[in-house]
């Protein structure tokens, strides 16, 4: 069944409705909505309680306030607070297409949600699924964002309707995760970690917030929910771990008061975490801009050789089934195809995660190996390194030689738990 051929309750299947004649077209206006939208994160949480608006609210504010041009989109449908958090009142405008006009925070931030559609803000949403796709696809279709560096979109806590719209309904969206240090939110975390993986959306990193708390008297910190319990999840999980936010008092004020704590703050810790995870969001963007711009070079230039770097791990001259304990890693300079030469390297003490960023630094682009666990496939997808399990047992110039030249015979994962 086409995409066109979808009613609204979005499945994919013959549920038996009859199709939506506007579908199509309003699959249209989607793509070509998001087309001018370079990254979409979901900000999203296991558990109720994390903040985790006030860190979707004060990343949007943030990029913003570095130049970047961002939309924040209010999914929480039964809990829209975004406006109430940045001040924002009244209904959204209607422009002369019938499109909806996104409150403005600011020159650089613009802002949608379900409560600056309603007349009174203190009525009910009692919504099922169906509807509540409908209404994230309205988000995207029918509101002029135009071109923006950042989408952040502010889900309700869990893995129900709304952020699996997004997952449907926004290809590339990647998820911020929001936790508190606490044991009851981390539980809840893994579990969103796992929906991201089972809807195949990548999960950018994980956020500690609430964590830590200098007393105002006797400045102790005091760690009111717990400590390090974000990092040592980011790291059991093999997710990347962007940051601590500590807890602020004065962040439950500005929130009450429609204020931005960001600007009324900028000296605080708090806005010095912030400021440091944006740096990491908007530092994975220019590395992807630069790449994408790479890749566009060579394009154009017919001279430009193809480089690669493919590791292979081995034991005495041969590629060895025990990736993780290799006793030397050989990597083969290819150009155009063609092996140029082959060094030989001791890796590090084995430790979880650390051969991928070691690979990584040497310029490895892909790995060829007999076996690899589940956990260290993802580690090398994170990093942007190509995996090739159950390779032969042969000399790394012949399996490499082989692998160009198409003829590589791969078997059994030899690692595959």
């Amino acid at each position: 069944m086409g995409q066109s051929d979808k009613c609204n309750c979005g499945s994919k299947q013959d549920c038996g409705h009859q199709p939506d004649p506007d579908m199509a077209a309003q699959d249209q206006a989607i793509q070509e909505s998001l087309g001018l939208i370079k990254n979409k994160f979901l900000v999203m949480s296991g558990k109720g309680g994390v903040g985790k608006t006030s860190v979707a609210a004060n990343l949007a504010v943030a990029l913003s306030k570095k130049g970047a041009k961002v939309g924040l989109m209010d999914v929480d449908l039964h809990g829209p607070d975004i406006p109430r958090m940045l001040g924002l009142k009244g209904l959204l405008d209607i422009s002369a297409d019938n499109r909806m006009v996104p409150k403005s925070y600011s020159e650089n931030l613009k802002v949608v949600s379900i409560e600056s559609l309603t007349q009174d803000t203190d009525d009910a949403v009692i919504w099922r699924g169906p509807l509540k796709m409908h209404v994230i696809r309205q988000f995207i279709s029918d509101v002029h964002w135009g071109r923006l560096d950042y989408l952040i979109l502010d889900s309700p806590p869990g893995t129900g309707d709304e952020p699996l719209s997004v997952a449907q309904t926004i290809p590339g969206a990647k998820a911020i995760i929001v936790t508190t240090p606490q044991e009851i939110s981390l539980a809840d975390i893994r579990k969103s970690i796992n929906f991201c993986r089972t809807v195949r959306m990548p999960t950018f990193g994980l956020i500690e917030n609430m964590s830590g708390f200098v007393c105002p008297h006797c400045g102790k910190p005091i760690e009111l929910f717990g400590t390090g319990g974000g990092f040592r999840t980011a790291l059991a999980m093999n997710v990347p771990f962007l940051g601590r936010i500590p807890f602020d008092p004065k962040m439950v004020e500005c929130a009450d008061a429609g204020e931005s704590y960001l600007e009324k703050y900028p000296d605080s810790e708090v806005t010095q975490a912030y400021n440091q995870v944006v740096a990491t969001i908007m530092e994975a963007d220019q590395t992807k801009i630069s790449g994408m711009e790479s890749v566009q070079r060579e394009e154009k230039d017919e001279k430009e050789e193809t480089v690669m770097k493919i590791a292979v791990p081995v034991a005495e001259g041969r590629l060895t089934a025990h990736f993780g304990h290799a006793a030397e890693f050989a990597i083969v300079h290819v150009e155009n195809q063609e092996i140029k030469k082959k060094e030989l390297f001791t890796p590090p003490p084995h430790e979880p995660g650390l051969l991928p960023r070691w690979l990584k630094e040497r310029g490895v682009t892909t790995v060829i190996a007999g076996g690899m666990g589940h956990r260290a496939q993802l580690l090398f997808e994170q990093a942007g390194i190509e995996v090739i399990c159950g390779a032969p047992s042969e000399s790394p110039d012949a399996v490499v030689d082989s692998y160009l030249k198409g003829r590589l015979e791969t078997g059994d994962n030899a690692c595959d738990h």
